[in-house]
């Protein structure tokens, strides 16, 4: 579906002692870019606060006067929209991954929730989270309008005096921790350590990495460590690292021949497990195997 986000990065961050909250970093990224990168097929982006460097282009917008609050914020930010539906995302949420924006969209897209205003992200604890929901266009604007007629401007004002006029629809988040904002110290140093869990941790590494480097593809992370393990244990250890980055090598210059990326990395990894195999028997028939051989080869050193 076509959707413009708006993602709101401009608040006072109190708790934070006014800390520059959206360019604080979890995972070596800062939280707005990890923000961004969930919502990375928005038609457009427009974030509402000072201008920063971000990892992707987006469209700035401020409310007048600024830290009007987040009603305020969400109305300077939709009037740089034209989308039908708007994504509107806080700028604080480590762990809001694409599936998770996709599930909300998709749920406004579904028949029996047509006629709905919006649907917004449930945490774990049951609470609804306005700043993780996608909001039909028409009735967000209509209801802005008569919010701000009826006080004048809709600065200062709570943003669930906006979300009480819309019929909207809850949806329970597949990832536990999508709805995770870091408001506090303690909440940061919790996002910080929760990244690094161990079965997640090569997950966010990918995807770090992916975003350091500017690509977007696939990875099969079980064909790669399977090869790297290949390589370690029927070469020597030093291949697992030498033999991942040449298949990557090998991959680019397929996609730049015209090869799908994925299928590329597949048939590259593939190509190399079946050498390391090769090459370990061989080892095997001489007594010799990888990483069992003395030398400097079996150890990395010399």
């Amino acid at each position: 579906m076509t959707y413009d986000a708006i993602v709101l990065a401009g608040g006072a961050a109190k708790r934070l002692g006014g800390a520059d909250k959206p360019g604080l970093s979890v995972g070596g990224r800062p939280l707005l870019d990890r923000v961004l990168d969930a919502c990375a097929d928005a038609h457009r982006t427009v974030v509402v606060a000072g201008r920063r460097p971000t990892a992707r282009p987006v469209q700035w917008a401020r409310e007048d006067p600024p830290r009007g609050g987040p009603l305020a914020a969400l109305d300077a930010g939709l009037r740089h929209t034209t989308a039908p539906l708007v994504l509107v995302l806080s700028a604080d949420l480590p762990f809001l991954d694409r599936d998770t924006v996709a599930a909300v969209l998709r749920t406004l897209d579904a028949p029996e929730h047509r006629t709905r205003d919006g649907a917004l992200l449930r945490d774990p604890d049951g609470r609804d989270q306005p700043l993780v929901a996608a909001y039909r266009a028409e009735p967000l604007r209509r209801e802005i309008a008569l919010l701000a007629t009826e006080h004048g401007s809709v600065n200062g004002l709570p943003l669930r005096s906006l979300t009480a006029e819309l019929d909207l629809t809850p949806v329970t988040a597949a990832a536990p921790l999508a709805s995770f904002d870091c408001d506090t110290w303690d909440d940061l140093a919790a996002a910080r350590a929760r990244i690094r869990e161990h079965g997640t941790v090569l997950e966010q590494w990918i995807t770090a990495v992916k975003n350091e480097l500017g690509i977007d593809v696939a990875v099969d992370t079980k064909t790669l460590l399977d090869l790297a393990r290949d390589a370690a244990h029927g070469v020597a250890r030093p291949a697992a690292p030498l033999t991942t980055f040449l298949v990557g090598y090998a991959a680019a210059q397929a996609e730049a021949n015209g090869a799908d990326p994925a299928h590329a990395v597949a048939e590259a990894s593939r190509k190399a497990a079946e050498l390391a195999l090769r090459w370990a028997a061989e080892g095997e028939a001489a007594g010799t195997a990888g990483p069992e051989a003395t030398g400097p080869e079996a150890t990395g050193s010399g």
